[in-house]
């Protein structure tokens, strides 16, 4: 990155700890590290793309309103100036589509994680604590029904751009327990071997290292690399314990599933949040980014840091100060954090 004149490669020890699972272990002085064929494209650190502005959403279910091509292109072009040149999408919808002819049209060097979005094809109200009520059995069919759009949306986009498109990621945190989308595991393979069967470019399955460690295995059988999740600070943990937390996680992820490489598809550090205020802060997220690069190129680890940019559009309306609104490493306006300054 162009704003770290140097990269201080560590050599990290881990303590022994044990996982919610009880056959899984991670003892002594076990260090993860991957073989440098084992990172995305090449790249260490990549970052989680939407770009969706004040006033503007995604689609899940009402509509979407999506950013211009002219923001779009704006966007990349920040980017592209931070030396990111490999970012992760969500779903292939509009927006996204815009991005992928906008990176063509410019010849812009800059690679994508092309997600597929997974609605609900059961209802989870019983595990999901904001959802109130069960999703309509009529609704959860007409998802099924999307879902298999999307999968094949997907195809479609990534052999169309397929000198763009390096990796393909199918549903993003629809497995583990607290989700408000869920798919059932035997249908989220289905999709993966659909995907799979169609395109030259490897697949994997975003979710929580929980997930992983206790349900993955299934899965890890069908991917091409896991996509694992970790957040240290929803789990209450401060800055001081963030980074040994993190590689905790991916340890234990090893542990449970060690014949397939490891990509972390989300990690990241709120800048401003009412749940956790004492932690939420510029500072610590420059912190937890600097060190999660160090860490990531010494174990040949590519990273998904979420996210570029803030999003309003998440979480409350009402509540202007909740976590999921400041992630970015730029603000909505565009303007860099402290992180990229």
């Amino acid at each position: 990155m162009r704003f770290l004149s140097a990269i201080l490669v560590l050599t990290i020890m881990t303590t022994a700890c044990t996982s919610s699972s009880d056959d899984i272990e991670v003892t002594g002085d076990a260090v993860f590290s991957q073989k440098p064929g084992d990172l995305l494209n090449g790249e260490v650190m990549a970052m989680a793309y939407s770009g969706f502005r004040e006033g503007q959403h995604p689609d899940r279910g009402d509509g979407a309103k999506n950013p211009s091509r002219e923001e779009i292109l704006e966007d990349l072009q920040i980017l592209v100036e931070h030396d990111f040149t490999l970012i992760r999408m969500y779903d292939v919808g509009e927006n996204t589509l815009d991005t992928l002819e906008l990176i063509e049209a410019h010849d812009l060097p800059i690679k994508v994680l092309l997600g597929l979005w997974l609605r609900a094809e059961v209802s989870n109200h019983e595990g999901c604590p904001w959802l109130d009520e069960p999703i309509p059995d009529e609704v959860l069919a007409a998802n099924k029904i999307e879902n298999r759009r999307e999968v094949e949306r997907g195809i479609e986009l990534a052999e169309r751009f397929s000198d763009i498109v390096v990796a393909i990621n199918v549903g993003n945190e629809a497995l583990v327990e607290w989700n408000d989308h869920m798919v059932p595991l035997e249908q989220v393979i289905a999709y993966v071997r659909r995907v799979k069967a169609a395109v030259s470019q490897p697949v994997t399955v975003a979710d929580n290292y929980e997930w992983w460690i206790a349900d993955g295995a299934p899965l890890a059988a069908e991917v091409d690399f896991l996509g694992v999740h970790t957040y240290p600070v929803w789990e209450s943990k401060t800055i001081d314990e963030a980074m040994a937390y993190t590689i905790e996680n991916i340890e234990r992820v090893h542990a449970a599933l060690p014949d397939k490489p490891i990509v972390i598809l989300e990690a990241g550090w709120a800048t401003t949040a009412m749940e956790f205020p004492g932690q939420a802060s510029e500072a610590n997220q420059a912190r937890y980014y600097r060190e999660i690069l160090e860490w990531a190129t010494a174990s040949n680890t590519t990273v998904f840091f979420f996210e570029a940019f803030d999003e309003p559009w998440k979480g409350d309306p009402a509540n202007a100060g909740g976590a999921e609104k400041h992630w970015g490493i730029f603000f909505v306006d565009r303007t860099p954090k402290q992180v990229m300054q």
